[in-house]
């Protein structure tokens, strides 16, 4: 016997704001999602801080007690809904991308996004679980934004989940026009090389590869999207305007600009519910706040693919840039952003890291001594 399920997918728009007033638009949002009969609601990424590139991140990351997750649990209990959200969640000595699944009793599961995408590397540090909530309505996996485009993900949670949860804030980057302070607009597409072979028009992770993922998995997924216009610095810009400056006759002037260099873009329609067959069956045309709603059927029988994964469209270079190129010139920037706002304890040294530098130091050392006596 199969059960019904509403579900909510709520769309904000991605202008950063305080947090107490952007808790405030989703609290209007929350409460009609609720009022329609929803059961399930799902806020975008980092809901309640906007989605930007800026030095202030680091300050706006809270502990499990602060405002954000106090004000989640309110929610949650006072409209009787299981909410789900993200935010930069401050733990211990580290910063994390959280998206937090909370019944209305108070119980609460946790997911930390796995892959950062490029510049958000700078801000908060990858998770490595996967995450399965067990909860009253279904058993829920969790991703956030970008996880989604890595098919190991799909494949840790393939049978053991009823439905998946995505969290998402996606700036559609394959759009995005660089804007120099002189007033110079290029397009990513038009900086040639290897940008103008990766970036498609078409956002395949957020659109169809998800869907035929939801019809692989025979799983509903309810995926949020931010809203309305990025705008933002790029905390590294030489990472992904290199090529474009390399080609200039003025590059010293073009240099020296760089570091003002804002991107602009908008977002994808990718707020959305999908069903267990891969059709998108409610979706949010229009930008800014507004949220959908529908109801899905979960089956009583743990559902599990009968045939091989839809294989993800994405460019292999893209991922090789993001994950880690990009990735890696960002964790620098993670450290000292973090250890400047919090202190110098934050971001240690990974203990790996050190037997692994060890090792190699140890390999070197051995090396040059048995050169030395041959």
């Amino acid at each position: 016997m199969s059960r019904k399920l509403k579900m909510a997918a709520i769309q904000m728009d991605a202008s950063p704001a305080p947090t107490a007033d952007r808790l405030a638009r989703a609290a209007d949002l929350v409460t009609e999602a609720a009022r329609s009969g929803a059961q399930l609601v799902v806020l975008p990424e980092v809901f309640n801080t906007g989605y930007e590139y800026h030095e202030r991140n680091y300050g706006l990351a809270e502990p499990l007690s602060g405002q954000t997750v106090t004000w989640m649990k309110a929610q949650s209990a006072q409209h009787q809904i299981h909410l789900v959200g993200t935010l930069m969640l401050l733990d211990e000595d580290e910063v994390y991308n959280t998206a937090l699944l909370i019944a209305p009793d108070g119980r609460m599961w946790r997911y930390d996004k796995n892959y950062p995408f490029a510049w958000e590397r700078a801000y908060f540090r990858e998770g490595r679980n996967i995450t399965i909530a067990d909860t009253d309505l279904g058993r829920f996996g969790i991703m956030i934004c970008w996880d989604s485009s890595h098919a190991e993900l799909w494949q840790r949670y393939a049978g053991k989940v009823d439905a998946m949860i995505i969290p998402s804030s996606p700036p559609k980057i394959s759009s995005a026009d660089l804007v120099f302070p002189d007033g110079e607009r290029v397009n990513i597409k038009d900086l040639g090389g290897i940008w103008e072979t990766i970036y498609t028009d078409e956002e395949y992770f957020p659109g169809e590869d998800m869907d035929k993922h939801a019809a692989w998995m025979r799983v509903p997924i309810v995926n949020t999207v931010a809203g309305g216009k990025f705008k933002s610095r790029l905390p590294v810009p030489y990472v992904s305007i290199g090529s474009y400056l390399a080609t200039r006759n003025d590059l010293w002037e073009y240099i020296s600009q760089a570091p003002n260099v804002q991107i602009e873009t908008g977002f994808d329609h990718q707020t959305k519910i999908v069903d267990a067959f891969g059709q998108v069956i409610a979706r949010v045309t229009e930008d800014g706040d507004s949220f959908t709603l529908a109801e899905v059927t979960l089956p009583d029988e743990m559902p599990k693919p009968t045939y091989p994964q839809p294989k993800m469209r994405t460019h292999p270079l893209a991922y090789f840039l993001v994950d880690v190129v990009t990735a890696g010139v960002m964790t620098a920037l993670y450290r000292r952003g973090l250890r400047r706002q919090w202190g110098e304890y934050m971001a240690p040294t990974d203990p790996r890291t050190k037997i692994w530098a060890g090792a190699l130091i140890g390999a070197f050392v051995a090396g040059w001594l048995l050169g030395r006596k041959k």
